[in-house]
């Protein structure tokens, strides 16, 4: 008798749906209050520079597109650098990619319990705000458990329920708007610029997850390609908007601690507060959703690379998920959360997120040459314009490493460090067992 085949990830995530999860990582809580800390910097150039990083980011995430278009396995840009570079670089770039979705993620959920506090001051602290976190946290990890399908159809409602406030304060926002606000009315504060850019470089990041989970879509290797670039497209829209009309109806955006929220009571009154309060609390849950969902499959993926323990790649028989990876990763959010060790850690994303942005852009370069092609499969998606997206790409990211704070570079370079040791126990444990 021949032995029972080992369960795999179950392909159901079409091009709309990988579109979703990155939509979901990069519109969380911050573009509700960017408006305010964006305007204090440049002034009414704000909307402009929303505008301008949006689309400097489609440089980025057309490397991520194409070198997606090679792979048709868990794990987004881990694939691509383990081609490119070797395993270390690969099992770097999963290990930074992992680390920074546990940290944001444990973040964001505490910004929850603090939303949440507005309106029932009792659960912001103590044992209510453990019970908040662990009460969501649970039930998004069970979700996730039971299926990719129940994943992806929270992800799409919390998608949705984060767009549909926004897009009802854009559409009846406009109309009260004063749109003179909206066009630059003094020369560009050069000094500011840089610190301003770099800040929405990383209110747009987290749309690098968009092509994680390619070993549960159903057609990975077209749809990849097209849910970056439409996530970057809609979450650029989006953004620019609502940055536009709330500069239109409020006199001076950057003296508001909670711009978009104020705008929206403006011209809607209580509903509009509400309106918002429920699109941030929507925003924030959803988020917390995808960041177990592409934690957990970076964890999975350098598992099933044999860079982790084995245990770690294991598929639950009947829901067909990777249920281990996922338990763990909620579980490390939970400490983070419940401990604030998220705090430091949220330094360490500066790092985590460029060793995974240059990973895409330079793999985008390395894929592409003739040594290659008997490695790797030929790409269903080229970004135009020969080397030129890549290397743009590339600057972009650098941009990143050098305004780096002294206390980014340092908490990045002991995350790397970690992770080679981790990287080092974990493959000599294999070796040995072989």
């Amino acid at each position: 008798m021949s032995a029972p085949s080992t369960p795999a990830l179950r392909r159901a995530l079409g091009k709309w749906d990988l579109t979703a999860i990155g939509i979901n990582q990069v519109i969380g809580s911050a573009i509700f209050l960017l408006p305010a800390d964006v305007a204090r910097l440049v002034g009414s150039w704000s909307p402009l520079l929303f505008l301008a990083i949006g689309l400097s980011s489609l440089f980025v995430a057309l490397c991520f597109a194409e070198v997606g278009s090679r792979f048709d396995t868990t794990g987004g840009p881990i694939g691509p650098a383990r081609v490119a570079f070797g395993r270390f670089t690969g099992f770097e770039v999963g290990w930074m990619l992992w680390f920074s979705r546990v940290s944001s993620g444990a973040s964001v959920i505490n910004g929850l319990a603090v939303a949440l506090g507005y309106y029932w001051p009792t659960i912001s602290t103590g044992m209510p705000r453990a019970a908040v976190i662990l009460s969501v946290l649970g039930v998004l990890t069970w979700v996730n458990v039971r299926g990719i399908r129940q994943s992806s159809w929270l992800v799409n409602a919390s998608s949705l329920g984060k767009l549909l406030p926004l897009a009802v304060f854009v559409l009846v926002g406009v109309f009260f708007a004063d749109l003179s606000r909206v066009a630059p009315s003094e020369p560009a504060p050069v000094a500011n610029l840089g610190t301003a850019a770099l800040l929405l470089i990383f209110a747009y990041g987290g749309y690098e997850v968009t092509g994680v989970p390619a070993g549960e879509a159903a057609n990975p290797k077209k749809d990849v390609p097209f849910a970056f670039i439409a996530t970057i497209l809609t979450v650029s829209a989006v953004m620019t908007l609502t940055a536009a009309v709330t500069a239109g109806l409020l006199p001076d955006v950057g003296a508001s601690k909670t711009p978009v929220a104020d705008a929206s009571a403006l011209v809607m009154g209580v509903f509009g507060g509400l309106l918002v309060s429920v699109g941030s609390a929507i925003s924030m849950t959803g988020n917390n959703m995808g960041q177990l969902l592409s934690g957990s499959r970076s964890v999975f993926a350098l598992a099933e690379q044999g860079d982790l323990p084995a245990v770690f790649g294991r598929v639950h028989p009947v829901y067909r998920t990777p249920h281990v990876a996922i338990w763990f990763t909620s579980i490390v959010l939970v400490v983070l959360a419940l401990t604030g060790s998220f705090v430091f850690l949220a330094a360490v994303s500066a790092v985590a997120r460029l060793v995974v942005y240059m990973s895409a852009c330079g793999a985008t370069l390395r894929l592409r040459s003739a040594s290659m092609a008997s490695r790797v499969a030929a790409a269903e998606f080229v970004a135009p314009g020969g080397p030129i997206v890549p290397i743009v790409a590339i600057a972009i990211t650098s941009s990143i490493l050098v305004s780096a704070t002294t206390q980014q570079l340092l908490a990045g370079g002991a995350a790397l460090a970690a992770g080679a040791v981790l990287f080092a126990i974990a493959t000599r444990g294999a070796r040995t067992a072989a």
